[in-house]
């Protein structure tokens, strides 16, 4: 298969259609262990052959046996997260995905707050710094909106790929998925996909809640027979 970057967006978004929708509520324990996913999110769609299927907006991936915590912290399904203070880290510094969402609606409101939005507090240094900046009444608000969006507007389909190897690193297949998304002309943002407003130009002038592996070569013909392995 000699194909472009195009038509390979095409074959991933109609072979990932293969698998099966999962919105929220779920069941974690239905999840596996190990793999990538891919998550769809509402009003977005793909514009291969004028097609009006969902369109990929994010893919991610884990270190081995984290798949399922992955997905719990972006759903944030242990609420008990929420009860954070300005010693503890909030639920985004444990998902960029969250993170991602929450700077795009802070830049759409031009608030200041995204300066404090940005600084990693998991980090003792940063609390120590830093701690006095932090509004928690601003922050779970955020939250609350960020898991809100994430639980109404995202779907996620996934492949389980047991091996680490080859899901991560730089042979990894997400690393090469992402690249071919990314790099895909026919898939573009809709008017009123909130990434525009991010603060973050890969995002806010592109089309994936993503900044890393944009620029990755595609998916080669090796890969493209593990993921319908994996299907």
């Amino acid at each position: 298969m000699n194909a472009s970057t195009d038509d390979l967006c095409a074959w991933v978004h109609t072979q990932i259609e293969r698998r099966p929708l999962i919105s929220y509520p779920f069941k974690l324990d239905s999840l596996p262990k190990n793999g990538i996913y891919f998550f769809y999110e509402n009003g977005e769609a793909q514009n291969h052959a004028a097609s009006e299927l969902p369109r990929i907006v994010r893919v991610g991936t884990h270190k081995d046996g984290n798949f399922r915590s992955r997905i719990a912290e972006h759903f944030l399904l242990d609420e008990h997260k929420m009860a954070f203070d300005a010693d503890k880290p909030a639920p985004h510094e444990r998902s960029i995905f969250r993170k991602h969402i929450g700077r795009a609606l802070l830049e759409r409101e031009k608030d200041a707050y995204l300066k404090v939005w940005e600084l990693d507090f998991t980090t003792r240094a940063t609390r120590d710094l830093y701690r006095h900046l932090r509004d928690i009444r601003i922050e779970t608000e955020i939250e609350l909106e960020v898991t809100r969006i994430l639980r109404d507007t995202f779907t996620f389909r996934y492949i389980e790929i047991p091996g680490e190897k080859d899901r991560m690193g730089g042979d990894g297949l997400e690393k090469a998925l992402i690249g071919t998304l990314a790099q895909c002309a026919c898939c573009t943002s809709s008017p009123s996909w909130l990434g525009r407003h991010s603060p973050k130009p890969k995002i806010s002038t592109g089309h994936l809640w993503l900044i890393q592996h944009l620029k990755a070569h595609p998916l080669t013909q090796q890969q493209l027979q593990a993921i319908l392995a994996a299907i």
